[in-house]
């Protein structure tokens, strides 16, 4: 298991960062070989269920998540969204928050607990180098592209 931070400025108001982020088709377009599904179909709500299918073929996996905490930014107040991972093969789970910046710009701090529940506390430093760059990465490219 290892755990990990990522911190990002945008300059896009806090709500804005916040719709990009929360799109969670879009994060099968930032993310490579990988398809999102979203049950039930937006409006996000607590219980609703993202599942990140990544891969080609037999050699796919699910990464199952449900939506615990759902508190978009509101009269300045910061946004936070907790997904817990409910898969067989990827467990831990995932916080956005979004708040105000700088200069008026959005401040997000995406925060990871990732569980390859096969591999052994071994590859935790190879775990947390691809985590940190997959996800930083796919942050980068939503925060980017409207």
């Amino acid at each position: 298991m290892v755990t990990f931070s990522l911190e990002r400025t945008a300059p896009l108001s806090p709500d804005e960062a916040w719709r990009r982020l929360t799109a969670w088709h879009r994060h099968g377009d930032a993310v490579p070989l990988t398809r999102v599904t979203v049950s039930p179909p937006p409006p996000t709500a607590v219980g609703t269920l993202v599942v990140a299918r990544t891969g080609l073929g037999p050699l796919a996996f699910d990464d199952t998540m449900e939506v615990t905490v759902w508190e978009p930014p509101e009269d300045g107040a910061p946004g936070r969204c907790r997904l817990d991972k409910r898969g067989r093969l990827v467990g831990g789970w995932a916080e956005i928050e979004v708040r105000p910046g700088p200069g008026g710009r959005a401040r997000v701090v995406w925060r990871e607990e990732l569980r390859v529940r096969p591999l052994p506390s071994l590859f935790d430093g190879a775990l947390e180098r691809s985590g940190r760059y997959v996800f930083g990465r796919a942050v980068n490219r939503l925060l980017r592209h409207s």
